[in-house]
């Protein structure tokens, strides 16, 4: 057994040596044939992974209908109608939400789009007569604004005549292509949401099928180590990525619902826009609250600053009260980490990695200071931050005794 063991450890070390080689490969000479590889394989599992991201998000909800309606009390029906009755009932309340929130949501946002389509040429004019007056009083300005404006005319003819052309090319075929791309993406929901009912319906037999991969292939010790690991990870997305999900769901309801008393201008796009960025930790308000406030200023300067009064009101309730009591402290990072995690996730992966950076950078952070603890706890060195604040490791009886000295 020992001897299979270190068999398989050479080969996975081996599989590993060789994927990097071939990483580095292709990020130095920039062939991009990984990258066309991981593509393809995404493209083909996408309606697995639709499915998966989907059983993940309602996976609490079908819990919570097995434990408050179908197990209520001292009753236990057969497991299987248990499981069957509560996925239908998600299903229920996931199309019946889905069909409330577009029937209502759907046609204010038309609406809006609309009206700011058609006083488009309006804020045109406002701007421009904006611009125009600061130039009008300040000359200076209004002299290197003409000699811009000649610099680059030149070059926008010049981009018209070459680039013009292909780009609309580009687009028909792209226009073409996106058609087709929506058929594909509605095709591959439709697989996920099948498999999301699988995974949900037997998700006791795929986490034990999963456990007992773990145990054949590793170590006693690490697979038990991997799958701890595992369920923390799970602990920490699932109280984040589900979490933060409610809660710009709420946030984004609350906007409309008062956009729509105090009569702001585009209601529903606003409030579309500050629920949607509000999903970024530290940087989504500011993100959506910014171009709201200023379109909303072009229609009616005074209500722009109402708004910003009410969008700052919205956030001290979703940073104090509201935030906390869904989200807790489901990362167990500071707030200086959480920042890291949103610069280095958006510059690497855009919205998407600001958003899912913040998780990922707390499942990395616990597994690298629960392999700190093993290893100070191996070498016989406490394990607390605070006795490392002198030059060397300090226990906590000596640093009691050092500050009753001082």
């Amino acid at each position: 057994m020992k001897r299979d063991n270190h068999y398989f450890a050479w080969g996975l070390t081996a599989v590993a040596v060789v994927c990097t080689i071939l990483l580095f490969y292709d990020v130095v000479f920039r062939t991009s044939t990984v990258l066309e590889y991981v593509n393809k394989v995404l493209r083909i599992l996408a309606p697995i992974l639709y499915g998966c991201a989907i059983a993940y998000l309602l996976s609490p909800v079908v819990n919570w209908f097995e434990r408050a309606i179908f197990r209520h009390g001292g009753h236990r029906a057969p497991a299987k109608w248990v499981r069957a009755g509560s996925l239908v009932l998600t299903w229920i309340v996931v199309a019946a939400f889905l069909y409330g929130l577009m029937s209502i949501l759907v046609p204010e946002l038309y609406k809006s789009v609309m009206l700011l389509i058609g006083n488009a040429r309006g804020y045109y004019n406002t701007i421009y007569n904006w611009v125009l007056h600061i130039l009008e009083s300040n000359p200076e300005i209004a002299t290197r604004a003409a000699e811009l404006i000649n610099e680059y005319y030149t070059e926008a003819l010049t981009w018209l005549n070459s680039n013009l052309v292909p780009q609309l090319q580009a687009a028909v075929q792209a226009f073409t292509g996106g058609i087709l791309g929506v058929f594909v993406f509605l095709k591959n929901l439709l697989l996920g949401v099948i498999v999301s009912i699988y995974l949900m319906a037997s998700k006791e037999g795929f986490s034990a099928a999963s456990c007992k991969l773990c145990y054949t292939f590793l170590p006693e010790d690490r697979a038990a180590w991997l799958i701890r690991g595992v369920k923390a990870a799970d602990n920490i997305f699932s109280g984040f990525v589900r979490g933060k999900l409610l809660d710009s769901l709420i946030i984004g309801i609350i906007c409309f619902f008062c956009s729509s008393f105090f009569e702001f201008p585009y209601a529903p796009l606003v409030s579309v826009v500050v629920g949607v960025t509000n999903i970024i930790p530290f940087f989504g308000p500011f993100l959506g609250a910014i171009p709201s406030a200023f379109l909303i200023l072009l229609d009616t300067p005074i209500k722009s600053l109402y708004f910003i009064l009410f969008v700052l009101v919205l956030q001290q309730f979703d940073g104090n009260i509201l935030g906390p009591k869904i989200l807790g402290n489901s990362t167990g990072i500071s707030g200086f980490w959480v920042m890291v995690a949103i610069l280095v996730g958006g510059g690497l992966w855009g919205v998407v990695g600001m958003f899912l950076g913040v998780p990922l950078f707390a499942c990395i952070y616990t597994a690298v200071r629960s392999f700190s603890a093993y290893r100070l706890r191996k070498k016989g060195l406490p394990v607390d931050t605070a006795s490392y604040s002198s030059q060397g490791p300090v226990w906590p009886e000596d640093r009691a005794e050092l500050e009753k000295k001082e």
